[in-house]
């Protein structure tokens, strides 16, 4: 059985979260929300609601490294300690990738596997919030890389309540979002194993971008195929 996901949250990946709210103000038009800290990755964010009739819980995060901790046992997520990225975003924040949500990630990730895609363990991850803990499911291959170019989300499962649960309304709701790539046909196919529907695929160089309304208009952001 083919599993239903839909997407969750798009990833910005900033140098470091001052940069991240001072991007966010200026192209945006908002500023961020309150967000938390994930200690098994070494990183932190600040989170937006960004849902709309299409996407009825999607959010955004800006993610940077945590200056505070560590460097982890294992690569972080989001390709996060890739030198080509992180060079990328010293210039200025930018959207690398999106989460999909699915009520089974573990039948979503037997599906990858059947077309030969290791989207990596399932690792069991939390944070606290100020009336409990979120607690979620996700795919992180060993490399941390994404895949596709950003392009194939990577899987949550949320056990328990959902980040925009007690997110605010933030003035922005996601309008599209599209995936260029060199191989439609292949992430084509992947999408569809997971059930995942509403992402355009095209044919061209990678570029994964999102059409955004704000209280500045319409804004696109993209990945530039970092």
């Amino acid at each position: 059985m083919t599993p239903g996901a839909q997407v969750d949250h798009l990833v910005i990946v900033a140098d470091t979260l001052e940069q991240g709210e001072q991007w966010c103000k200026a192209t945006l038009g908002v500023k961020p929300g309150r967000g938390g800290v994930h200690p098994l990755m070494g990183t932190h964010n600040r989170l937006l609601r960004i849902d709309s009739p299409a996407w009825p819980r999607a959010y955004l995060e800006i993610i940077a490294i945590d200056p505070s901790v560590a460097q982890p046992a294992r690569r972080r997520w989001f390709d996060m300690d890739d030198s080509v990225l992180q060079q990328a975003v010293r210039e200025q924040p930018r959207l690398v990738h999106f989460v999909a949500s699915t009520a089974d990630a573990h039948i979503a990730h037997q599906a990858l596997k059947t077309l030969g895609i290791d989207r990596g363990p399932l690792l069991q991850a939390e944070r606290p919030i100020p009336d409990g803990m979120l607690r979620w499911k996700i795919s992180v291959r060993d490399d941390g890389q994404r895949l596709f170019y950003g392009g194939l989300p990577t899987l949550i499962e949320w056990d328990g309540p959902h980040p925009t649960d007690t997110m605010p309304a933030s003035g922005l709701t996601l309008q599209g979002l599209r995936m260029n790539h060199p191989r439609p046909g292949d992430l084509t196919a992947a999408h569809t194993a997971i059930g995942l529907t509403g992402v355009a695929v095209q044919e061209g160089p990678p570029n994964l971008s999102a059409t955004l309304m704000t209280p500045k208009g319409a804004v696109t952001i993209e990945s530039s195929g970092t």
